[in-house]
Order: structure tokens, then sequence, then C-alpha cells
């Protein structure tokens, strides 16, 4: 019977891969019975135009910038650790128009 070694090793992000950091100030969540998938978007401030077409077709297009698959199983690892970057972010500052106490719209 062969023995089974434990190793301990990080995993650091390679910041050199083509488009390694996108902006998104929209994040559209799904699941299937496997996977979560995260579509992250980039909404614009809307033109009069835009707006007339949105309140005709009551839908406002925005381009996804990135979309993450993530598997069951990872999900609850991901909301602990949002969580507690959120908890040490909120210690630590108030963002600007930010009252303390004043929950993010999601």
């Amino acid at each position: 019977m062969s023995e089974r070694k434990q190793i301990n090793f990080t995993i650091v992000p390679d910041e050199t891969a083509p488009g390694a950091r996108v902006y998104s100030n929209f994040c559209a969540i799904s699941h299937t019975p496997f996977d979560f998938t995260l579509a992250f978007c980039e909404v614009m401030p809307l033109s009069e135009k835009d707006i007339r077409d949105a309140e005709a077709e009551q839908t406002v297009k925005a381009p996804v910038r990135a979309r993450v698959v993530i598997p069951l199983q990872l999900v609850p690892t991901l909301i602990t650790a949002l969580q507690e970057h959120w908890r040490v972010f909120s210690e630590s500052q108030t963002p600007p128009g930010w009252s303390s106490g004043q929950e993010p719209v999601h």
C-alpha cells in the first residue's frame, strides 16, 4: 500500500496573463445543478435613446467582460472568503459617499 503525502503550497495569480484584470460594475449570477456562473458586465451611463429603448424593451444590454464558471464545491468557500474580506475592508475604512452601516446595492 502506498503512503499518501501532504504537500502545502501557495497559489499565486499570474499577473502577466493577457486580460488579467477586468473592470466590472455588475454581476449576473446563474446556476445549474453542477455549477454557478458569474457574468461580470460593465454598465455604462444610459443616453436618452438608451433610456427610451430600455423603457420599450424592458431590457438594458451590457457587455460581458468576463464569465466565470465555479463548481458547486467552491461556492461556500468563495462566500466565506468574500465575507471575511468585506469584514476586514469595512473595519479599516468607509468608502466615500457611504455612511457607516449602509450596505452596498447588489
